[in-house]
């Protein structure tokens, strides 16, 4: 296990494709999860692993990416949060998923806060973004808790909706 990123209760990690699929699988195929990024209903098993796969590829050819995050005093898989910048994403964005039996105990912000810190000073992001389908409440609520401020609004997320986003964001503070 590469650990790629720690905070005080969780573990931010390379995805393991075996460790993780069925986790990862349970959370995707859940359309209360699937709303909230805006990406309709649950995904398929075959859907999950693409949308793993895709991730894992994200990281090798951007050398950053989602991290699977694990919570210390389970060991349990608890969401994917991280780095994503694929082709025709509007900036680099700090995004998270987090598997809803971990809803509710502030890892959205825990862990992306470890991110950004990584993004600004470790990657040198000018500025970090945050793509958030509008009528999910919480991913806002968690945007603002890590300081970020509503930039503008999309008109579709590429590859993933066609419907209109928020973009939340904020400065590297070191520049």
């Amino acid at each position: 296990m590469t650990i790629i990123l720690e905070t005080e209760r969780l573990i931010l990690r390379h995805i393991d494709p075996i460790a993780d699929y069925e986790p990862w699988a349970d959370c995707f195929s859940d359309a209360e999860v699937m709303a909230g990024l805006g990406g309709g209903p649950g995904l398929n098993r075959a859907q999950a692993w693409r949308n793993m796969a895709t991730c894992i590829g994200h990281q090798s050819i951007r050398g950053y990416g989602f991290y699977s995050v694990v919570e210390k005093s389970s060991g349990k898989w608890a969401g994917r949060v991280g780095h994503w910048n694929p082709e025709g994403w509007p900036e680099p964005e700090i995004g998270w998923t987090i598997h809803k039996p971990f809803w509710r105990k502030g890892y959205a912000v825990e862990a992306a806060q470890a991110c950004l810190d990584f993004a600004f000073n470790d990657l040198g992001w000018p500025r970090a973004v945050h793509t958030i389908a509008m009528d999910n409440v919480a991913s806002i609520k968690t945007a603002k808790r890590l300081g970020s401020k509503l930039l503008y609004t999309i008109e579709c997320v590429p590859a993933i909706s066609d419907d209109p986003h928020y973009v939340y964001g904020q400065d590297n503070p070191n520049i």
